[in-house]
């Protein structure tokens, strides 16, 4: 079997797949790696209450990830990273435009609920959505090529932020709402295959 040749015969699913990927990529770097930044620079916290943030901000990563993960298994793939990504909506100006230290955590800690509760779907999702003979390297082949259309995303965010004299909220508020909007989007136009056969041959979407 040529594996080159399946993902050609599948075209259009891979497609689909590289662009949800570089959306999510946007969409967790986006609103993940420049936040402690963000906290030295507009805010001038100190290492130590940026490094408490930032761990606030993960713990919601995880609780998110897991609950919405277990939550798809009931709703459904598409209906969940929907859901999650609308809800990171509200949830931009506490996480961004916030003065305080405990807001700002509380906003951060909100904020990747949401955004890795969508992510949390992705592996059950892209393998779901692989034709059955690669997928074995379908998901890792539209993750990464998706990471890779992103790979500058932070030199992104950085630039509109120094364009606006340091302003990394604005670049923070954007890159969220966003990447949030044309995932709710792109997904609500593609394809699910919760509960199908993951043992089956290749399907032509």
């Amino acid at each position: 079997m040529n594996p080159f040749g399946e993902l050609a015969r599948n075209w259009k699913i891979a497609l689909y797949t590289i662009i949800l990927m570089a959306a999510f990529n946007a969409f967790s770097h986006g609103t993940q790696d420049l936040y402690p930044t963000f906290l030295q620079e507009q805010h001038h916290f100190d290492t130590k209450l940026t490094g408490t943030i930032t761990a606030i901000m993960n713990l919601g990563a995880i609780i998110g990830g897991i609950s919405f993960g277990i939550w798809s298994e009931k709703i459904g793939r598409r209906k969940t990273i929907i859901i999650a990504c609308v809800a990171a909506l509200p949830i931009i100006p506490l996480w961004a435009f916030s003065v305080t230290p405990v807001m700002l955590a509380l906003g951060a800690f909100l904020m990747q609920v949401a955004v890795q509760g969508a992510w949390g779907i992705v592996p059950v999702h892209l393998n779901e959505l692989s034709p059955g003979a690669v997928r074995a390297m379908f998901p890792g082949f539209a993750y990464q090529l998706g990471n890779l259309l992103m790979a500058k995303n932070a030199v992104f965010q950085a630039g509109i932020a120094d364009s606006r004299g340091g302003d990394y909220a604005f670049a923070l508020a954007l890159f969220g709402g966003v990447t949030a909007v044309i995932i709710a989007v792109w997904t609500a136009f593609g394809p699910e295959r919760k509960g199908g056969d993951l043992g089956g041959q290749p399907v032509q979407e």
